[in-house]
């Protein structure tokens, strides 16, 4: 069973909870935004059955979902048609529970506290604390928003002040860093409690988070170079430039997030048999600016190095920790090699598709002592290089990064803008694709290059960057670049010699069609067209045709005969009946590995309906 079954009836009356229009009076709208994107994303992910498990009965006010609560009650979800991924998306008056006593007075769950102590009680038992960390990460995304809500003018005046009122004025990396703050107001598409970090204090955000644009010095470990696996940087700082002299034939240094100073360095250290002969220095050095994803920091001398450094913290589930595990450095150099492969071969995206260098790194073992050096290409500083993650941020002023870019380089058209990065997007990743190659390429990890002509033309370009976590089809990889890539494993998986994630490599299609879909098309493609159309840019069936058209002609253009990859992107993305849906916070923090069952919490899927398939009446 995909859905809810529709009835009619039923003893419940909206109008006890105010007509459908919310029981919310006290509550800060704050609250209230993000109980909606909770209780969403819980029907989304069918947690305890509130999508399957449901039966769709219409009031007065609109459409609900009736579940048993196992007691002789219910519990009932206002809900209204969305398509983005589920059939539905919640609305006021949020969650009702309706119980035989006492006398079916209905029993209103206004907060993410009173929502997942009703929802807690219909889970099995074992999974029950995975409901108290959740409640635990929405009370911490709370008060992360809040703050947020109350620096907003600051940041957009420091923004300003430093790069102009204009986003599509703000060019070159050095920018880069003001559109990330931009882009960190913006919840994430999918995934509810995105703004949280688990453990930090209001303090900690303030000088370390990209929503509020800091500036910091990096700390640093003098580590033995007996201990140390990568190469560090040209003209890097050594022992002895930042006090640590005796220590310069001997030891390298490496930097430290200063977030992870402390118990977390102490622990790693201590782990690896380091702690006697590491040496954290005193003084700080290098000042940095924080990037979205927070453990990556750009360098305010060089802006086009960015170091990346493992996080004692968690975003995007309890389980998604911020540290960086060495065999992911590795992965991410390999990748880079494999895509430079496919680009060799494909001369078209030799000037439209760009990467970030991500081949040195340096690393003592451990998830916490370890650090990623991001070099960008050079030659960007006339250009504009918003992440894709901004593009419906608000920019100073109030309006849309993405009417300010419409407006310098499109006409003032932000669909042609859209329609642009689709043709490239889809064209790149679908020619990946008849490679094997799926890249776990998020809005984080891409970004718009743009440069203004001087016939008027505008280029636009794709910039792509960390390439670990992918998923490879080994026998497709193989029939296109030829034998040799690595070694066969027992589970008649074959292995490149240079990757270190068994996990990357399949001898199917399938879970390379499940990144495929969850990535470049529901967060690169999808996301957008119901953002544009939530902000009123264009009507949703022209934007969700845009979509398919574009992806179709890319699809086109890999051969759809039998087998082809063309043919299986069809038939499971443009043709299926359903899609895959990342199951975000059941891996990430409701259910453990063990219970969900998920090999990677990143990859762990449910499914929802195809918009892709939407005609002009239905959406």
């Amino acid at each position: 069973m995909t859905g809810p079954t529709a009835t009619t009836g039923g003893s419940f009356d909206a109008d006890d909870t105010g007509g459908g229009h919310g029981v919310r009076t006290e509550t800060d709208p704050t609250e209230g935004e993000l109980v909606i994107r909770v209780l969403s994303a819980l029907l989304r992910e069918d947690v305890v059955g509130l999508r399957t498990r449901s039966t769709l009965v219409q009031r007065p006010d609109g459409a609900w979902l009736q579940r048993a609560d196992g007691q002789g009650g219910f519990l009932l979800l206002p809900v209204v048609q969305d398509g983005f991924q589920c059939e539905f998306t919640a609305r006021l008056p949020l969650l009702v529970g309706e119980f035989e006593e006492p006398a079916h007075v209905p029993v209103p769950y206004e907060t993410c506290d009173e929502i997942l102590g009703a929802l807690r009680a219909l889970a099995d038992p074992l999974d029950q604390g995975g409901f108290d960390a959740f409640a635990e990460e929405c009370r911490q995304t709370l008060a992360t928003m809040r703050l947020h809500a109350s620096f907003r003018p600051e940041a957009a005046e420091r923004l300003t002040d430093r790069l102009g009122a204009d986003p599509a004025d703000w060019t070159g990396l050095t920018a880069g860093p003001a559109f990330d703050t931009l882009a960190a107001h913006l919840d994430h598409p999918v995934y509810p409690t995105a703004r949280g970090r688990s453990g930090l204090t209001e303090e900690q955000l303030r000088a370390y988070a990209p929503e509020f644009h800091p500036h910091f010095s990096l700390r640093w470990l003098a580590v033995p170079r007996d201990a140390v696996t990568g190469t560090l940087p040209d003209d890097w700082p050594t022992p002895g430039l930042i006090g640590l002299g005796e220590l310069d034939r001997t030891h390298v240094a490496l930097p430290v997030h200063p977030l992870t100073v402390g118990a977390p360095l102490e622990g790693a250290l201590r782990a690896t048999g380091l702690a006697g002969r590491a040496v954290l220095a005193d003084r700080a050095h290098l000042e940095t600016v924080p990037t979205l994803s927070m453990r990556t920091v750009a360098m305010s001398a060089d802006p086009l190095l960015h170091v990346k450094l493992p996080l004692a913290t968690a975003t995007l589930g309890l389980r998604n920790r911020r540290t960086i595990k060495p065999g992911t450095l590795v992965d991410g150099a390999a990748g880079q090699r494999l895509i430079e492969r496919v680009v060799a071969r494909e001369p078209r995206f030799q000037d439209t598709i760009l990467h970030a260098d991500e081949t040195r790194y340096a690393h003592a073992g451990h998830e916490l002592l370890a650090a990623l050096f991001r070099r960008y290409p050079a030659g960007l500083q006339d250009s504009v290089v918003v992440p894709m993650a901004a593009l419906l941020a608000e920019a100073p002023g109030g309006r849309l990064v993405i009417d300010h870019l419409a407006d310098r380089f499109y006409d003032g058209d932000p669909l042609a803008l859209f329609d642009a990065w689709l043709t490239l997007l889809f064209d790149w990743q679908t020619t990946l694709f008849g490679y094997g190659i799926a890249l776990e390429s998020h809005q984080q990890n891409i970004s718009l290059v743009l440069d203004g002509r001087a016939d008027g033309r505008t280029r636009l370009r794709l910039l792509f960057k960390d390439n670990d976590g992918p998923r490879i089809n080994s026998a497709r990889l193989r029939e296109r670049l030829g034998e040799g890539l690595g070694e066969r494993l027992g589970n008649n998986t074959t292995i490149p010699h240079d990757f270190d994630d068994a996990r990357t490599f399949t001898e199917s299609d399938q879970p390379v069609v499940d990144l495929f879909t969850t990535i470049p098309v529901h967060l690169c493609a999808g996301a957008y067209a119901f953002g544009l159309a939530r902000h009123g840019r264009a009507p949703l069936p022209v934007l969700l045709r845009l979509v398919r058209d574009r992806l179709a002609e890319a699809v086109e253009r890999l051969g759809t005969g039998a087998g082809e990859p063309g043919a299986v992107l069809r038939a499971q993305v443009l043709d299926a009946p359903r899609l895959p849906v990342k199951a975000m916070v059941t891996a990430g923090t409701l259910l453990t590995k063990d219970r969900s069952g998920a090999a990677d919490i990143n990859k762990h899927y449910t499914t929802g309906p195809n918009y892709l398939l939407l005609t002009a009446n239905s959406a």
